[in-house]
């Protein structure tokens, strides 16, 4: 049985050229919405583990780097605003990982830091990389070509 319209006339048929621009399996946003998921995915029980979510793993990787930070310094590593930023980090202090507070050279400016627990965590934090690039099957190098050609997509992007 064909399928019809609702005109009953049978259906524009898909187009299949390899050149075709608008092609689903040759967009990149496409590729990259799916990369992306797939990926948080296999981060998501590493982080159930660690009883955070990929959002806060990433505040804690800026934090492991450099601690204190400006939530606006937070808000420009992470490429998130600050409305979005401050959740994250609510609940982060809630569960004791870090501290916000007035930056004392800056009344404006609040600074967050990580507690002891939140400097700890980054012990379990270290079994993530290498359980990520097996489950991917990559090594380093390889990863490390893809991170520089995706921060190439991303700076091409920027407004």
């Amino acid at each position: 049985m064909t399928a019809t319209s609702r005109d009953g006339a049978a259906p524009d048929p898909v187009v299949t050229d390899p050149e075709d621009l608008l092609a689903l399996d040759r967009q990149v946003c496409f590729a990259l919405a799916v990369a992306s998921r797939s990926v948080i995915a296999l981060y998501r029980p590493l982080l159930d583990a660690m009883g955070i979510t990929h959002p806060q793993y990433l505040v804690l990787l800026a934090l492991w780097e450099q601690s204190p930070l400006s939530v606006k310094q937070l808000s420009g590593l992470l490429q998130l605003d600050p409305g979005t930023l401050s959740p994250l980090l609510k609940r982060l202090e809630a569960i004791g990982y870090v501290t916000r507070r007035r930056d004392p050279r800056d009344e404006r400016a609040l600074a967050v830091e990580l507690t002891k627990d939140g400097r700890a965590l980054r012990e379990q934090a270290l079994r993530v990389p290498p359980a990520i690039m097996e489950r991917l099957g990559m090594s380093v190098e390889e990863l490390e070509v893809l991170h520089r050609s995706l921060t190439r997509v991303i700076a091409a992007a920027a407004p």
